[in-house]
């Protein structure tokens, strides 16, 4: 009996879905809307992860030292920071590796150049490239370089500069502006999935409103409110299937076309590569979203049919 019910309301859905043709094809474009928000949304995040990705990878501090500093007590200095849980990175810059790349820097300047070419000795010391897994522990960071009076096995202080209190105005801007970007993006992705599942329920109403005599007749003839409701959201349920599907192959053509300016304006991030390495799982949310909001939204549609 089960199986014959079952089978009933699923004929009765598929066979609802394309009777009403063109309610179909407007509740499949209206869902295709809902389904391409959920799928810019995505993109969008990805993009914005990305650029935040790198921002943060930009952000770093420098620990100077004296040019006389041991090379064995910077490295127990390093080894010290790569111990802390708020260190990403700790990279070592000797005075050689320090002197190269400052003339590198400086190759077009020929009186730099010439200056630093009459000097009998490398003035320039060792250093320390921190990075932090956050703009916001660079502080912490700082601090315990403070804290910690550095010193060598001599007793002689070998820091000579730390520039995070130089650039802490840039860093504490910058940790604003990634969480404020990451605030703003999920209420949006909120309120933009909450419209779209608004204006489904509503046109998914209007299927019901046309089948209104239909399920007067059933509910007369003593039809359970299961029964009434599973064709519509089986309906409801191949709407969100054939969207999803439609979304999926449009994604296609307008990723490749948006690719290649994602990659000149959002630091090297190609929507397009993006969209194919990340397809399966995409594909999974895009369905599955058009399955769930078809299937919710018919269910409630007609629960609030059938309570009047």
């Amino acid at each position: 009996m089960f199986l014959t019910t079952t089978k009933r309301i699923l004929k009765s859905g598929m066979f609802s879905f394309w009777r009403n043709g063109f309610v179909s094809l407007s509740s499949v474009l209206i869902m295709m809307v809902t389904l391409f928000v959920i799928g810019s949304i995505i993109f969008l995040g990805a993009i914005l992860d990305s650029t935040l990705a790198e921002i943060r990878d930009k952000v770093d501090i420098n620990v100077y030292f004296v040019t006389s500093a041991g090379e064995e007590d910077i490295l127990t200095i390093k080894n010290a920071l790569e111990n802390l849980p708020e260190a990403k990175q700790v990279v070592y810059v000797s005075r050689d590796q320090a002197l190269e790349e400052f003339r590198e820097k400086h190759k077009d300047d020929q009186f730099t150049i010439q200056a630093l070419e009459e000097l009998d000795d490398n003035p320039l010391g060792a250093a320390l490239n921190i990075k932090a897994k956050e703009p916001s522990q660079y502080e912490g960071i700082a601090k315990f370089l403070q804290s910690e009076n550095i010193l060598s096995k001599e007793g002689t202080p070998i820091v000579d500069k730390i520039n995070y209190f130089q650039n802490k105005t840039a860093i504490d801007k910058l940790t604003q502006i990634i969480d404020s970007a990451e605030t703003l993006g999920f209420i949006l992705t909120f309120v933009l999935i909450i419209i779209s599942i608004l204006i489904t329920f509503n046109t998914i109403r209007l299927v019901i409103y046309i089948s209104r005599d239909e399920i007067s007749v059933m509910r007369l003839v003593g039809a359970s409110g299961s029964y009434i409701r599973g064709p519509f959201v089986v309906s409801g349920t191949i709407y969100g299937l054939v969207a999803a599907l439609l979304t999926l192959i449009i994604f296609y053509p307008v990723t490749f076309w948006l690719g290649g300016v994602t990659q000149r304006f959002f630091i090297g991030l190609n929507i397009f590569e993006y969209y194919l390495g990340n397809f399966f799982q995409i594909s999974l949310i895009i369905v599955s979203a058009g399955i769930i909001i078809g299937a919710v939204s018919s269910y409630l549609a007609v629960m609030r049919y059938l309570n009047k």
